[in-house]
């Protein structure tokens, strides 16, 4: 499973650091959709679900938390602790955030506007749906 990150340009000077996010520019999709998760108690995992459609840029602007990337043949975690530098999440990836640090916050763009039929929301149902996707007999 190829992991796309992207760097995001700062503008750092004395008075401290600004990142600044163009849709197209710097993350792959228009944003159609932005939120964030904050607050997460220690052992909490969110996620648990895959898109349709809908892709995403993850980007942990403070803290670090982790992240569970699968496709449905291999799996892989991936650490984001640094406000400048993202996480692109295509469709079809089957998601878990966890491991939040004390005080994490995690933004998310979205290229959609939020549509619960794009969701794959058990883990039986998203492998016979990226099987399908590739032409495999479930």
């Amino acid at each position: 499973m190829e992991i796309r990150f992207f760097q995001l340009p700062q503008h750092n000077d004395s008075r401290g650091n600004l990142v600044a996010i163009e849709a197209v520019k710097d993350i792959p999709f228009d944003i159609k959709r932005v939120y964030y998760i904050y607050e997460t108690e220690q052992g909490v995992v969110r996620g648990f679900h895959a898109h349709k459609r809908l892709q995403q840029a993850l980007i942990c602007v403070h803290g670090s938390c982790k992240i569970m990337l699968d496709n449905g043949t291999e799996k892989t975690i991936v650490p984001l602790n640094n406000p400048a530098v993202g996480l692109y999440v295509a469709n079809n990836i089957w998601r878990e955030m966890f491991d939040f640090s004390p005080g994490a916050v995690l933004l998310v763009l979205a290229s959609e506007h939020y549509d619960e039929n794009d969701y794959i929301r058990n883990y039986k149902d998203f492998l016979k749906y990226v099987n399908e996707e590739e032409g495999e007999p479930t």
